[in-house]
């Protein structure tokens, strides 16, 4: 059997691998992002508060964490901690919480990249802390970090690879399947490979695009 025809025959264990990893890893990012927005709001706060400081404290401890952590070894200790959870749900709970991680570097980056003169500006006029994060500073930090957080995601595509370790149907598993059915290991890792790479570059095109639109509209 020949490149060629192997494909031919066996592409709906490639096709559900990528459109499962692909879901994998925009759940893992939306959710991700929600938990970095947190996070990075946690560790930006000045308060005084005991309670605030704590919170703040307990992000950063968790950052760098996930960030000094194999994502592999947080997988494994998610999935064999816990019992009566399914495979996918302990994939997307490992890659969302290590994207958090990620991202809420991300964010903290994007709101200091925002004039604190904004800030003091809205404090003069009255507005709270919240209104003054939700309608002026958050809005101009996402704007700022969106190729960021695009090239997150991509790097999470090729991350979710390792979700193949506890059985989850993505990507690497249906080239296990395939390796498996004609016990060549070689042909189905360059039909991977080749998926990957055009996933890649097809998403890292548009976050290049999606970067020029974004200075075209600021006049940069």
């Amino acid at each position: 059997m020949d490149f060629v025809d192997m494909v031919a025959k066996y592409y709906p264990y490639f096709l559900k691998g990528t459109v499962n990893t692909l879901l994998l890893s925009l759940l893992a990012t939306t959710i991700g992002f929600l938990l970095g927005m947190i996070l990075a709001l946690l560790r930006i706060n000045s308060s005084k508060n005991w309670f605030l400081k704590l919170l703040r404290t307990l992000a950063g401890a968790y950052i760098e964490l996930i960030r000094g952590t194999p994502l592999l070894v947080q997988l494994l200790l998610i999935f064999n901690s816990t019992t009566g959870m399914s495979r996918y749900a302990a994939g997307v709970i490992a890659l969302s919480l290590n994207s958090a991680a990620y991202v809420a570097e991300i964010i903290r980056a994007g709101i200091q990249s925002v004039d604190k003169g904004q800030m003091e500006a809205a404090r003069s006029l009255g507005l709270s802390s919240f209104i003054t994060y939700k309608e002026i500073i958050l809005p101009q930090a996402v704007k700022n970090i969106l190729p960021a957080l695009g090239n997150e995601f991509i790097v999470l595509i090729k991350e979710t690879a390792i979700v193949s370790m506890v059985g989850i149907v993505d990507l690497m598993y249906g080239v296990s399947i395939v390796q498996s059915k004609t016990y060549k290991p070689v042909p189905p890792l360059i039909v991977a490979l080749l998926i990957y790479l055009a996933l890649t570059l097809t998403l890292s095109k548009g976050v290049k695009g999606a970067e020029r639109r974004l200075n075209r509209s600021d006049g940069r």
